[in-house]
Protein backbone atom coordinates (compact mmCIF):
# COMPACT_ATOMS: atom_id res chain seq x y z
CA UNK A 1 0.00 0.00 0.00
CA UNK A 2 3.17 2.42 0.62
CA UNK A 3 4.05 2.62 -3.21
CA UNK A 4 0.00 2.94 -3.63
CA UNK A 5 0.11 6.09 -1.33
CA UNK A 6 3.08 7.69 -2.91
CA UNK A 7 1.82 6.98 -6.41
CA UNK A 8 -1.30 9.07 -5.18
CA UNK A 9 0.98 11.56 -3.10
CA UNK A 10 3.01 12.44 -6.49
CA UNK A 11 0.11 12.93 -8.73
CA UNK A 12 -1.13 15.39 -6.13
CA UNK A 13 2.30 17.02 -6.02
CA UNK A 14 2.23 17.21 -9.64
CA UNK A 15 -1.25 18.90 -9.96
CA UNK A 16 -0.12 21.49 -7.21
CA UNK A 17 3.45 22.14 -9.14
CA UNK A 18 1.23 22.74 -12.13
CA UNK A 19 -0.76 25.47 -10.43
CA UNK A 20 2.09 27.17 -9.08
CA UNK A 21 3.65 27.23 -12.65
CA UNK A 22 -0.07 28.82 -13.90
CA UNK A 23 -0.06 31.38 -11.15
CA UNK A 24 3.61 32.13 -12.03
CA UNK A 25 2.29 33.17 -14.96
CA UNK A 26 -0.35 35.30 -13.99
CA UNK A 27 0.72 38.92 -14.29
CA UNK A 28 -0.02 40.94 -11.53
CA UNK A 29 2.14 44.03 -11.37
CA UNK A 30 5.54 42.30 -9.79
CA UNK A 31 8.57 41.22 -11.72
CA UNK A 32 8.79 37.68 -11.80
CA UNK A 33 10.80 35.47 -14.05
CA UNK A 34 8.11 32.72 -14.64
CA UNK A 35 6.04 34.51 -16.48
CA UNK A 36 8.53 34.29 -19.43
CA UNK A 37 8.42 30.70 -19.18
CA UNK A 38 5.87 29.84 -21.81
CA UNK A 39 8.00 32.35 -24.12
CA UNK A 40 10.50 30.71 -26.67
CA UNK A 41 12.85 32.14 -29.08
CA UNK A 42 13.15 31.18 -32.52
CA UNK A 43 16.78 30.59 -32.66
CA UNK A 44 18.28 28.78 -35.70
CA UNK A 45 14.92 26.91 -36.06
CA UNK A 46 14.59 25.66 -32.89
CA UNK A 47 11.68 26.94 -30.09
CA UNK A 48 14.09 28.35 -27.15
CA UNK A 49 13.10 29.12 -23.90
CA UNK A 50 14.59 32.71 -22.51
CA UNK A 51 15.89 30.97 -19.78
CA UNK A 52 18.59 29.06 -22.52
CA UNK A 53 19.78 31.91 -23.95
CA UNK A 54 19.71 34.88 -21.25
CA UNK A 55 19.83 35.48 -17.78
CA UNK A 56 17.00 36.65 -16.19
CA UNK A 57 16.75 39.41 -12.95
CA UNK A 58 14.57 41.43 -10.96
CA UNK A 59 16.76 44.82 -10.28
CA UNK A 60 13.76 46.07 -8.80
CA UNK A 61 10.34 44.73 -7.61
CA UNK A 62 8.67 45.94 -10.89
CA UNK A 63 11.08 45.47 -13.39
CA UNK A 64 12.71 42.56 -15.36
CA UNK A 65 16.02 42.72 -17.27
CA UNK A 66 16.88 40.30 -19.55
CA UNK A 67 20.63 40.18 -20.63
CA UNK A 68 21.28 37.92 -23.31
CA UNK A 69 24.53 36.22 -23.30
CA UNK A 70 25.02 36.27 -27.02
CA UNK A 71 24.22 39.78 -28.00
CA UNK A 72 23.08 38.54 -31.28
CA UNK A 73 19.74 36.86 -29.68
CA UNK A 74 18.94 40.56 -28.07
CA UNK A 75 16.67 41.46 -31.19
CA UNK A 76 15.41 37.78 -31.40
CA UNK A 77 14.19 37.50 -27.93
CA UNK A 78 12.84 41.04 -28.21
CA UNK A 79 10.47 40.10 -31.07
CA UNK A 80 9.64 36.78 -29.35
CA UNK A 81 8.46 38.96 -25.86
CA UNK A 82 6.49 41.34 -28.41
CA UNK A 83 4.43 38.16 -29.70
CA UNK A 84 4.04 36.70 -26.98
CA UNK A 85 0.94 37.08 -24.38
CA UNK A 86 2.94 38.73 -21.84
CA UNK A 87 1.33 42.19 -22.35
CA UNK A 88 3.85 44.41 -21.23
CA UNK A 89 6.23 46.11 -23.86
CA UNK A 90 9.88 45.37 -23.94
CA UNK A 91 12.82 48.45 -24.26
CA UNK A 92 16.48 47.70 -24.82
CA UNK A 93 19.47 49.38 -25.06
CA UNK A 94 21.13 47.07 -27.06
CA UNK A 95 22.99 45.39 -24.40
CA UNK A 96 19.79 44.46 -22.23
CA UNK A 97 16.07 44.50 -22.34
CA UNK A 98 13.92 45.19 -19.63
CA UNK A 99 10.38 44.74 -18.89
CA UNK A 100 8.68 47.09 -16.04
CA UNK A 101 5.63 45.82 -14.61
CA UNK A 102 3.02 48.88 -13.78
CA UNK A 103 1.13 48.70 -10.82
CA UNK A 104 -2.22 46.83 -11.67
CA UNK A 105 -5.30 49.44 -11.81
CA UNK A 106 -8.63 48.12 -9.16
CA UNK A 107 -10.20 46.56 -12.61
CA UNK A 108 -7.10 44.38 -13.50
CA UNK A 109 -6.92 43.54 -9.52
CA UNK A 110 -10.79 41.72 -9.59
CA UNK A 111 -9.43 40.10 -13.11
CA UNK A 112 -6.75 38.74 -10.98
CA UNK A 113 -8.63 37.79 -8.18
CA UNK A 114 -11.01 36.11 -10.55
CA UNK A 115 -8.28 34.08 -12.46
CA UNK A 116 -6.89 32.73 -8.90
CA UNK A 117 -10.13 31.61 -7.52
CA UNK A 118 -10.86 29.68 -11.14
CA UNK A 119 -7.22 28.26 -11.30
CA UNK A 120 -7.23 27.17 -7.57
CA UNK A 121 -11.00 25.41 -8.33
CA UNK A 122 -9.93 23.92 -11.27
CA UNK A 123 -6.73 22.27 -9.31
CA UNK A 124 -9.27 20.73 -6.54
CA UNK A 125 -11.25 19.39 -9.01
CA UNK A 126 -7.81 17.53 -10.12
CA UNK A 127 -7.14 16.70 -6.46
CA UNK A 128 -10.82 15.26 -5.96
CA UNK A 129 -10.42 13.51 -9.37
CA UNK A 130 -7.70 11.84 -8.13
CA UNK A 131 -9.00 10.79 -5.21
CA UNK A 132 -11.92 9.30 -7.04
CA UNK A 133 -9.83 7.05 -8.96
CA UNK A 134 -7.97 5.66 -6.28
CA UNK A 135 -10.56 4.69 -4.10
CA UNK A 136 -12.41 3.28 -7.17
CA UNK A 137 -8.84 1.33 -7.15
CA UNK A 138 -8.74 0.25 -3.51
CA UNK A 139 -12.48 -1.00 -4.50
CA UNK A 140 -11.59 -3.04 -7.11
CA UNK A 141 -9.15 -4.64 -5.08
CA UNK A 142 -11.68 -5.39 -2.51
CA UNK A 143 -13.37 -6.53 -4.74
CA UNK A 144 -10.76 -9.34 -6.17
CA UNK A 145 -10.42 -10.05 -2.05
CA UNK A 146 -6.99 -8.34 -2.32
CA UNK A 147 -8.57 -5.87 0.97
CA UNK A 148 -10.11 -6.72 3.37
CA UNK A 149 -13.11 -4.83 4.35
CA UNK A 150 -10.81 -3.08 7.39
CA UNK A 151 -8.33 -2.31 5.47
CA UNK A 152 -10.24 -0.72 2.61
CA UNK A 153 -11.95 1.67 5.13
CA UNK A 154 -8.37 2.54 6.26
CA UNK A 155 -6.93 2.90 3.24
CA UNK A 156 -9.68 4.72 2.14
CA UNK A 157 -9.49 7.11 5.26
CA UNK A 158 -5.96 7.83 4.63
CA UNK A 159 -6.86 9.19 1.20
CA UNK A 160 -9.26 11.32 2.03
CA UNK A 161 -6.42 12.80 4.46
CA UNK A 162 -4.21 13.13 2.07
CA UNK A 163 -6.84 14.53 -0.07
CA UNK A 164 -7.73 17.60 2.57
CA UNK A 165 -4.48 17.72 2.55
CA UNK A 166 -3.30 19.28 -0.74
CA UNK A 167 -6.72 20.81 -1.24
CA UNK A 168 -5.63 23.47 1.96
CA UNK A 169 -2.70 23.95 0.31
CA UNK A 170 -4.79 25.68 -2.72
CA UNK A 171 -5.52 28.94 -1.25
CA UNK A 172 -9.43 29.10 -1.35
CA UNK A 173 -11.47 31.86 -3.63
CA UNK A 174 -10.72 35.67 -2.35
CA UNK A 175 -11.97 35.97 1.12
CA UNK A 176 -12.61 39.13 3.43
CA UNK A 177 -9.54 40.85 4.29
CA UNK A 178 -8.86 44.21 6.62
CA UNK A 179 -10.73 47.29 5.56
CA UNK A 180 -13.00 45.59 3.71
CA UNK A 181 -10.87 44.23 1.26
CA UNK A 182 -10.84 40.57 -0.67
CA UNK A 183 -7.79 39.44 -0.87
CA UNK A 184 -6.39 36.68 -2.69
CA UNK A 185 -2.39 35.15 -2.90
CA UNK A 186 0.08 33.49 -5.48
CA UNK A 187 2.18 31.59 -3.68
CA UNK A 188 5.72 32.44 -2.95
CA UNK A 189 6.85 29.41 -5.21
CA UNK A 190 6.22 31.17 -7.95
CA UNK A 191 6.82 34.66 -7.39
CA UNK A 192 11.01 34.90 -6.48
CA UNK A 193 10.00 34.09 -2.71
CA UNK A 194 7.66 36.88 -2.47
CA UNK A 195 3.91 36.52 -1.28
CA UNK A 196 2.53 38.47 -3.65
CA UNK A 197 -1.31 39.84 -2.78
CA UNK A 198 -4.19 41.26 -4.36
CA UNK A 199 -6.48 43.07 -3.35
CA UNK A 200 -9.77 44.57 -4.40
CA UNK A 201 -12.79 46.11 -2.74
CA UNK A 202 -14.87 44.13 -0.95
CA UNK A 203 -18.70 43.11 -2.08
Amino acid sequence: MKAQYKEIEEKMNKTLDALYREFGTIRAGKASPSVLDRVTVDYYGAATPIQQLATISTPDPRTLMIQPWDKSTLKLINKAIQASDVGINPTDDGSVIRLVFPAPTEERRKELCKQVSKEGESSKVAIRNIRRDAADKLKAQKKANELSEDDLKDAEKDVQELTDKYVKLIDKAPRGGAEGLDIAFLHPKSTCSVLTELCMPGK
